[in-house]
């Protein structure tokens, strides 16, 4: 469907914690050249929606068309949920990161996109640009950011066709972190039968101020994996061409400490200095593998310490949560009667494996 100038017509969905990235966002998407949204959807996703309201980083130019849905906090997944059903009957929605910025031409763009459209076409991804430093060597978090660019159905900017949502029931809510659910709803979209292509609009993903620990923290994100096992078979990673990151070698490197501290327990010197040996090792391995291409300042390889000594036993940790968790989950349906599929660009956001 079209609107009354031939355009498709779509709408805008953006979850959001109420960040102030938001309002570069929505700045951005106010001045791009081209036919704006029939509407825009703010998914207020805080657990506490006190302070500032999102409405405040609105400009006037979207204020006519935007419309605020309170979220359930349970993730960006329900988040989107929430949004595109609360969209009105618009063909077409538009997946936005509140982090994104954008480009100047993106709607016109966007119109291009859309209008070029088969009918078997259920969503069409953007071009992410991660905008690195010029003068250094970027960091293990700049570089983590980076592979968004090569993010086949990245959900940061994503067009999908609402017939295509409701054939798959949208969302999988269960995962409840900004990772593998766009992988998840691509793989169930495609073995309905549609088909996912890219865009020709450009959207600019910054990398965003993070503490020194976040990728510990992002090591959760091996319990969702667990769950795209159960999900779509073991082959998840194959046709989704997502990286299998580090976490055999992770979870070698936390049973070498493990074994080496209960030696040592039980008053077993040689076996648990050897045990400590292949963990050190294996730990001042990765630690190399990410300061090595980073600026090697101070600040950074000692963040790379601490994390590499970190990661390992924290992504084994959040692994077997997800064996436990997710132990209990039936298959997707298609996966019985699924041929095997040929290799596709990558599909995933955020990676475990650093």
């Amino acid at each position: 469907m079209t609107g009354h100038d031939g355009t498709p017509r779509y709408a805008v969905v953006i979850p959001t914690l109420g960040r102030p990235s938001l309002g570069a966002c929505l700045r951005a998407l106010a001045r791009t050249a081209g036919p704006g949204p029939e509407r825009v959807v703010l998914v207020d996703d805080r657990p506490d929606p006190g302070g500032p309201a999102v409405t405040a980083h609105v400009p006037p130019a979207l204020r006519p068309r935007t419309t605020v849905v309170r979220g359930a906090a349970r993730g960006p997944a329900a988040a989107r949920n929430a949004g595109w059903r609360a969209a009105g009957d618009v063909p077409w929605l538009v997946f936005l990161d509140d982090d994104v910025v954008p480009g100047a031409g993106w709607a016109e763009d966007l119109a291009l996109d859309l209008a070029g459209a088969t009918d078997r076409v259920a969503g069409i991804t953007a071009r992410i640009q991660v905008p690195l430093p010029a003068d250094r060597r970027p960091t293990d978090w700049e570089r983590n950011t980076a592979g968004l660019a090569t993010a086949r159905w990245i959900t940061a900017d994503m067009a999908y066709r609402r017939r295509a949502l409701e054939s798959v029931g949208g969302f999988d809510e269960r995962f409840r972190r900004a990772f593998r659910e766009d992988a998840d709803l691509a793989l169930r979209v495609l073995d309905a039968g549609w088909t996912l292509t890219g865009g020709r609009r450009t959207t600019t993903h910054p990398v965003r101020p993070t503490g020194r620990w976040t990728s510990v923290r992002v090591q959760a994100g091996n319990a969702d994996d667990v769950l795209m096992t159960r999900l779509h078979g073991p082959d998840w990673w194959h046709r989704a061409g997502a990286p299998r990151g580090r976490l055999p070698a992770h979870l070698a490197v936390t049973a070498a400490g493990l074994a080496g501290v209960a030696l040592a327990l039980l008053r077993r010197p040689r076996p648990a200095a050897c045990c400590a040996a292949a963990w050190l090792a294996g730990t001042a391995e990765f630690a190399a593998a990410r300061v090595l291409p980073g600026p090697r300042t101070r600040d950074e390889i000692l963040t790379m310490l601490l994390t590499s000594a970190a990661i390992p036993p924290a992504a084994a940790w959040h692994w077997l949560r997800g064996r436990i968790v997710h132990r209990d989950v039936p298959p997707h349906r298609a996966r019985q009667s699924r041929r095997p599929a040929p290799p596709v660009p990558s599909a995933t956001g955020e990676r475990t494996g650093s």
